[in-house]
């Protein structure tokens, strides 16, 4: 009888064991302020459900998301967590945050306005945070309209449980512009009601503790990804991919590779053809040989870099000084501890976040078990 993994061109391994020593590690690092998690993006690729239930083992109890569906997704998975939604209060939606207990991140006064007049029609204080604009110019509340909020009584019609603001060079460490942010949000923080504050992402939990406030909120620190931009990365891989070899063959020299034959072999060559491909999330700009590169794989044992073009389901790698009799249906390790996420964004010129968010669907996902 033949098995998923038999039928399968790649395998997708998540460690969420590795989810979990990472949150530990981030939790350690800002104590005694509460680390949460964001969980947006189907919790960075690897699965919202899973990566959920392996956090709150190990102690998450705030987080994260993107938006409203994510955050009824969530709620359907832990019913008793603080969720969190970083793109604030839809219109017209009070009710469908309020029936999944979700909490508006609101970050412009129609949003405000809304929240209160709800809360108020329904005579009930419900928690929202407010989102500030301390300097990315994204989502967030300006000063002049902080300060009409902090004169009027709009607060008072709910529960300001979090006041936020996020960094936009965190991962640059020193860079003056986070103690810009930082004194900008604290200016504004000061004329609210008290409640609880967060501005840390993942590499703001690594600034000095002024920055890490009552709560945290890491996101690719968690999922194995350097969350700076000028160190080494301390986190463990989540995510292992590996892929089948649906073909070994010899070509000679000046044979061409791939599609508009833009790599030409300069010796007899054995190739490896490995089932996985942009369809797959592996990015197109890992194609022969990309700047930094090449990119490569690791094949029994030793790398192997990639030949040709990334195709929809296909990659070529040169296996030529790769030792021993490369057989169809073995396993070349495209990302994981050999190969690692940050290594594939930058061949691809991208980041680990949008290598991670496209993960693909054709991958026969294993989970490990968690520290329960």
């Amino acid at each position: 009888m033949t098995s998923p993994a038999g039928r399968a061109g790649g395998v997708l391994s998540i460690d969420l064991k590795a989810l979990q020593q990472n949150y530990r590690s981030v939790g350690k690092q800002v104590a005694p302020a509460e680390c949460g998690a964001s969980v947006k993006a189907n919790a960075y690729g690897i699965g919202m459900e899973p990566a959920a239930r392996a956090l709150w083992a190990a102690g998450c109890r705030s987080f994260f998301v993107a938006l409203p569906e994510e955050g009824r997704k969530l709620r359907g998975i832990l019913s008793d967590a603080v969720i969190y939604v970083l793109g604030g209060l839809f219109s017209e939606e009070a009710p469908f945050y309020a029936q999944h207990g979700l909490r508006p991140a609101l970050s412009q006064m129609r949003e405000v306005e809304e929240w209160a007049g709800w809360c108020r029609a329904q005579g009930t204080r419900l928690a929202a945070a407010l989102h500030i604009e301390s300097g990315i110019n994204r989502l967030g509340l300006q000063a002049a309209q902080i300060r009409k909020l902090a004169a009027g009584d709009l607060l008072r019609c709910f529960e300001l449980s979090l006041v936020l603001s996020h960094l936009a060079r965190a991962d640059e460490g020193e860079d003056a512009y986070n103690e810009t942010q930082l004194h900008a949000f604290q200016k504004l923080r000061q004329i609210l009601p008290p409640a609880r504050a967060s501005l840390a992402n993942s590499p703001g939990a690594f600034l000095p503790a002024a920055y890490h406030f009552d709560l945290v909120r890491p996101g690719i620190a968690l999922y194995g990804g350097n969350p700076f931009s000028t160190r080494q990365n301390p986190f463990l891989p989540v995510a292992q991919i590996e892929a089948r070899v649906l073909q070994v063959k010899q070509i000679a020299k000046g044979d061409s590779v791939g599609y508009g034959g833009s790599w030409v072999a300069r010796r007899a060559t054995r190739l490896a053809v490995i089932a996985a491909g942009y369809a797959d999330g592996y990015p197109r700009g890992c194609s022969s040989t990309p700047e930094g590169g090449p990119a490569r794989v690791w094949i029994r044992g030793e790398f192997a870099p990639i030949v040709g073009r990334v195709s929809m389901d296909m990659i070529t790698a040169d296996v030529t000084d790769v030792a021993g009799d490369l057989q169809q249906g073995e396993m070349a390790e495209l990302m994981g501890a050999h190969v690692t996420v940050d290594e594939i964004a930058s061949w691809s010129g991208s980041l680990a976040y949008e290598i991670l968010t496209r993960l693909g669907q054709r991958y026969l996902r294993l989970y490990s078990s968690f520290d329960s």
